[in-house]
């Protein structure tokens, strides 16, 4: 499902229907200037990327669930109200928003520029994971971030943007959430967003960064079974999203946590981040890329924001990598 790419004209169709109310066959095929039947087959190709569409006789057809989209004009105007100093580039579909960035990147886009999708088809996870986008209902976009410094003090990036997530969303929010050690925001102990970090440059400078997120608002039914992971939207948890507020909460957030980043590192962050950690003073399992298996009692992290474990004896141990779970619990 989310590995194809989104029909022409798909978008704007879902865009219009997602204004309310029944809309008839004839009057968006006059809107879109094409056949009734054309219609027809573009909302049976929105109901395979997981779309439910009620179809009425003699009043048209519309959207089982609400969908969410940006409304570029109206975002510029609440980042310059804000005076949030980003610059944002759009698209209907994107295969990754990373991906996209990481080229525009090398090509001199400027520092904290924002690659936005409505559907990302092909979003990728840590790890070599993927990540599964819903068309409507998922908020996906990644940030560009320039340093002066090189590749090997960006350690403790991820540490940094899942702070500003969490900040977001208790700040739009009264559900408790939780951070995963390095990079997911848990509801529950189940996720609701990812984050990717890519880093490219020089060893001692300059470089650049680009942060992805992925956030929940609302999965399919048949995309939570394809997922190998507990996971939890905005939807079941009761909140109604606005996908600009929530994306301008976290650029907010992100803008503050980042200068404290360029100006101290992550040192600044540590105590604040493990009042946020899920797994903070339990008993967990650390899983390596070469299949070990490390277990401990999680204990903060250090100043590059590697994961610390203790042992029985007091040893303390330091994971820059790994899959964290909570012991006996697979995750």
């Amino acid at each position: 499902m989310s590995k194809s790419r989104i029909p022409l004209n798909l978008i704007p169709l879902l865009k219009l229907m997602s204004k309310g109310g029944f809309h008839s066959g004839q009057d968006m095929a006059a809107y879109f200037s094409v056949s009734r039947a054309t219609i027809f087959n573009w909302l049976s190709e929105a109901e395979k990327f997981g779309m439910r569409i009620h179809a009425v006789r003699g009043r048209g057809y519309r959207l089982a669930t609400p969908l969410s989209w940006l409304d570029e004009n109206a975002f510029l105007s609440e980042m310059e109200r804000l005076e949030l100093d980003y610059k944002l580039i759009c698209t209907e579909s994107a295969e990754s928003t990373n991906s996209w960035l990481l080229k525009e990147a090398l090509t001199g886009v400027p520092h904290r520029t924002v690659a936005y999708a409505d559907f990302q088809y092909g979003g990728r996870g840590r790890r070599g994971r993927s990540w599964e986008s819903t068309l409507g209902g998922g908020l996906t976009f990644s940030v560009l971030w320039r340093f002066e410094r090189g590749i090997s003090q960006l350690s403790g990036l991820s540490i940094v943007v899942g702070l500003a997530l969490a900040r977001a969303i208790r700040r739009l929010t009264r559900i408790p959430v939780q951070l995963k050690w390095p990079n997911d925001l848990l509801a529950g102990y189940r996720k609701l967003a990812g984050i990717l970090v890519e880093v490219q440059g020089e060893m001692s400078g300059p470089s650049f960064a680009v942060i992805g997120i992925g956030l929940n608002e609302r999965l399919s039914d048949q995309q939570r079974q394809e997922i190998d992971q507990a996971v939890v939207d905005l939807a079941e948890l009761g909140v109604e999203s606005n996908r600009a507020n929530l994306m301008l909460e976290i650029l907010r957030e992100l803008s503050e946590l980042m200068e404290t980043f360029e100006q101290n590192g992550i040192q600044a962050l540590i105590d604040e981040w493990s009042g946020w950690h899920a797994h903070e003073g339990k008993e967990v399992i650390v899983r390596m890329p070469d299949g070990s298996a490390h277990a401990g009692i999680a204990s903060g992290l250090d100043e590059n924001g590697n994961l610390l474990l203790s042992s029985a004896n007091g040893e303390k141990r330091k994971f820059a990598a790994g899959e964290v779970s909570m012991r006996g619990v697979s995750r």
